[in-house]
């Protein structure tokens, strides 16, 4: 693969350097929000930052095969100047939907010129994918600024994070009744990363 001296190549060094801070600032972000007693908004952060980490070891094994030993970048980064959970919800969103829609598909196009039609796809799917951390994030945020985040207008499923209890009502319980963990370690059944409701278990492959 002749990356050498390519714009793709620095592109590539872009996008691994984006998602590797990116995972830093969702494990601070995570920090932030179990300090406010949000640890559900941190199990969120935490699981958005193991799948950018994964991003960025797609990115590096190009850059590997490239066989340069130092990549040089010239490029802006979004710094989280928000220190509660909230502004820290909108900011990802942000950054999210500016890889989605703006920086990986111009990396992808600029690739395929290029003639590296297998990173253009990759690029493409990442895109995808930071179009549904955006969306998550986008969720949680709503919930969070119109304090409905522990609260439902109709009676749903409750999953308390720590120990797996689960609730049907239209607000999480205040303390777990199992493990005894504030209304904080609560999350929606449906937000849960996962969720089995609809899964029929006696399905044949």
């Amino acid at each position: 693969m002749k990356l050498k001296d390519t714009e793709t190549l620095t592109n590539l060094m872009r996008a691994f350097a984006g998602e590797s801070l990116a995972r830093n600032r969702y494990t601070f972000a995570a920090q932030a929000a179990e300090r406010e007693k949000l640890p559900v908004i941190g199990a969120v952060f935490r699981y958005t930052a193991g799948q950018e980490k994964e991003h960025g070891e797609i990115f590096a094994d190009f850059l590997r095969q490239a066989g340069q030993p130092n990549v040089e970048i010239d490029a802006g980064y979004p710094v989280d100047l928000g220190a509660n959970a909230l502004s820290l919800l909108a900011s990802a969103v942000s950054a999210e939907r500016d890889e989605e829609q703006t920086i990986y598909p111009t990396f992808a196009e600029t690739a395929e010129q290029e003639g590296f039609p297998e990173i253009a796809a990759k690029f493409r799917q990442i895109a995808e994918i930071e179009k549904c951390h955006a969306g998550r994030f986008d969720a949680f945020h709503r919930l969070l600024q119109e304090n409905r985040l522990f609260v439902s207008d109709v009676a749903c499923g409750w999953i308390c994070l720590n120990c797996g209890y689960e609730f049907t009502g239209k607000s999480a319980p205040e303390t777990c009744p199992v493990c005894g963990h504030e209304q904080g370690y609560f999350i929606r059944v449906t937000m849960s990363p996962y969720d089995y409701t609809g899964i029929n278990y006696t399905e044949r492959q």
